[in-house]
């Protein structure tokens, strides 16, 4: 255990262990051993960031800092980002079993989203009003919302951390970064570079933790004034009703079972492709997963025969391997909730075209797999397995694909593949989901906001709107008059 790497949390510029001496351990999902300890957070210590945080909100070493120079020290982040990416990105595939070639480049491609957010620091601007009272100058300012909770889960959290710390600081908020207790330490590391960066101390502290000691308390502390979670349905309720103690500002960005919908005059070689990259990208450990897949009845089989010819060339092995397609679930809770996923789609007829097991090696790894339906009922369905796991249904009509595509509570991601254009507009336009993608999929640019309807949250991330979303407006009343203040009792 010594000889394991031990993560400190980083708490008003300082490292430190938690105050209740909490340590957790975490596994390597593609071995199944212990790599490394990391301290957990408890309440004083959640306490003494979201402190340090609301005193730098005030201290004019952030405060005052121009725009500008607030844009100038993103940049600087953006560069140690990339600069680090093949260093954090191993130590993410460590920690999550992700593929290195994934992380290190989406690492590399995160140092974008700070430079994108860098760029709009000085560009939140104001108003002037053409206000309808004589003699009056008014005019809106748009100041930074507070201190943030940014709460990020473990699959995509360089990606998912960026579309949140970058717009907060760019806006002149300061954040408590919450990681997930699984896999942190990637988290944990990028607090190096925070620190390397020069921000001031207390503007971003990370820390991680159990819902107990960590995540409750800080989304539920009464100088939290803004909340940013990536998570699940079940923990977004909870954090809802802690952000009613606080009336903190809420945005979730959930989980999802997106649809692709397949028609008849589909590119089929491309149609198979999304489809893969929907579904075993990542292992299928990605929230927009593409697991439910509609496609025309005439061309279904064709589809399918694609698919399985693609999926034979599949390598299932190391992640840190250059030859690897697909790695390691994170979890053995999501190998089980697979396999318990399958077996109920079997009694109900579902038919596994191949994979529907586990891969006899160590570690948390599960096979590709294709699950072909006869019908909407089956539980591959509607349950988020977050795996390579993909589902094949028929339809018949536009209409009907349209009705199977919104038939859930999600709404996250979708997409469509057809040559034509108008059918194109016409179906996205009806699709119940905050992104679609057309003849691709799980394309995404810190220009493009991300988010959500229904079960899968509310509020977007990345764009230039979600640099609005943490700040306030504040309306300036002048009067410009040398005449007093009228006699606020004589009505004219």
């Amino acid at each position: 255990m010594s000889d394991m790497p031990h993560y400190a949390l980083f708490i008003d510029g300082a490292w430190t262990d938690g105050a209740a001496g909490q340590v957790m351990t975490t596994e390597n999902p593609a071995t199944g051993e212990a790599w490394a300890t990391f301290a957990c957070a408890a309440p004083e210590d959640v306490d003494r960031a979201v402190s340090a945080a609301r005193r730098a909100l005030d201290d004019p070493a952030w405060r005052d800092l121009s725009p500008s120079a607030r844009g100038r020290l993103l940049y600087r982040l953006a560069d140690l980002v990339e600069g680090h990416a093949e260093r954090i990105g191993r130590v993410e595939t460590a920690d999550s079993g992700k593929l290195a070639a994934e992380t290190v480049s989406q690492t590399r491609y995160v140092a974008d989203y700070y430079r994108y957010f860098a760029g709009l620091a000085d560009k939140i601007e104001g108003a002037v009003l053409p206000i309808d009272k004589p003699d009056m100058h008014v005019y809106t300012t748009r100041e930074p919302i507070g201190v943030v909770a940014a709460v990020v889960p473990w699959n995509a959290q360089m990606f998912l951390t960026a579309t949140k710390l970058g717009p907060a600081l760019a806006a002149g908020c300061t954040v408590v970064l919450k990681a997930s207790e699984i896999a942190p330490a990637p988290m944990l590391e990028f607090a190096r570079l925070i620190e390397a960066a020069g921000f001031p101390a207390g503007v971003v502290s990370v820390i991680t933790g159990d819902a107990g000691n960590c995540a409750i308390p800080l989304t539920r502390h009464p100088d939290i004034d803004r909340i940013a979670f990536t998570g699940g349905p079940g923990t977004a309720r909870h954090v809802v009703r802690n952000s009613a103690e606080n009336f903190a500002v809420t945005t979730l960005e959930l989980g999802g079972k997106s649809p692709i919908l397949v028609f008849d005059d589909a590119d089929i070689e491309s149609a198979a492709n999304g489809l893969i990259a929907g579904n075993f990208g990542a292992s299928g450990q990605s929230c927009v997963a593409g697991s439910r897949g509609l496609v025309q009845r005439d061309v279904l089989q064709a589809v399918a025969a694609r698919v399985e010819e693609k999926a034979a060339r599949i390598v299932v092995g190391d992640p840190l391997s250059d030859d690897t397609h697909v790695g390691p679930l994170c979890t053995r809770a999501q190998v089980e909730r697979i396999e318990s996923t399958l077996a109920v789609a079997r009694t109900q007829g579902a038919r596994v075209r191949f994979g529907g097991e586990r891969v006899a090696r160590p570690g948390n790894f599960f096979a590709p797999t294709l699950v072909e339906c006869d019908g909407p009922d089956v539980e591959t369905l509607k349950v988020e397995m977050f795996g390579p796991v993909m589902s094949l249904l028929p339809f018949d009509t536009e209409e009907e694909a349209v009705a199977m595509a919104n038939a859930t509570r999600y709404g996250l991601g979708s997409g469509i593949f057809t040559r034509d254009v108008a059918r194109a507009h016409r179906v996205s336009r009806r699709l119940r989901a905050g992104i679609c993608w057309i003849n691709t999929y799980r394309a995404v640019s810190p220009i493009a906001p991300f988010g959500g309807f229904g079960d899968s949250g509310y509020g977007r991330e990345a764009g230039l709107e979600s640099v609005l979303d943490y700040t306030r407006t504040r309306t300036t009343w002048i009067n410009t008059s040398s005449a007093p203040m009228a006699n606020p009792f004589v009505m004219r």
